[in-house]
């Protein structure tokens, strides 16, 4: 199955927020937001519409990016688009694109950070059924 692979900068809209399956793999979701600012003739900045898309994070990295990273920082994100579909209470059918993040970092333009490089942590936790690999 292809999946296609995007990098997003921009900014976090809200805390990060760490949660465990049932197997104890970690898991992370925040939401970003990228503005489409551009100049205009005269030099003055327009902002355009923002996209917002909700990013989910893994294991290792789902504990890092929650360690380090708050609501409010810009970030660049690498990840695979993924589409997800359920049913909702009211029968309704819905569905959303979100980004499976493989890489997150504080983009540098804007803040400096301090690397810190952390300990190793088996990454090959076994999944129960129904819950998401990545």
């Amino acid at each position: 199955m292809a999946m296609t692979t995007c990098t997003i900068v921009g900014n976090m809209t809200r805390d990060p927020d760490l949660k465990f399956t049932n197997s104890g793999l970690a898991m992370c979701t925040f939401g970003v937001a990228v503005n489409n600012r551009k100049r205009d003739e005269a030099g003055n900045w327009i902002d355009g519409d923002p996209s917002f898309y909700d990013v989910v994070c893994w294991r290792n990295l789902a504990e890092n990016v929650c360690e380090s990273l708050t609501k409010g920082a810009t970030v660049i994100i690498v990840g695979k688009l993924r589409q997800r579909s359920w049913e909702a209470d009211d029968g309704s059918k819905r569905s959303k694109v979100e980004v499976n993040a493989e890489h997150v970092g504080p983009a540098l333009n804007y803040a400096t950070a301090e690397v810190v490089k952390a300990a190793r942590q088996d990454t090959h936790t076994e999944l129960k059924p129904g819950e998401e690999p990545f």
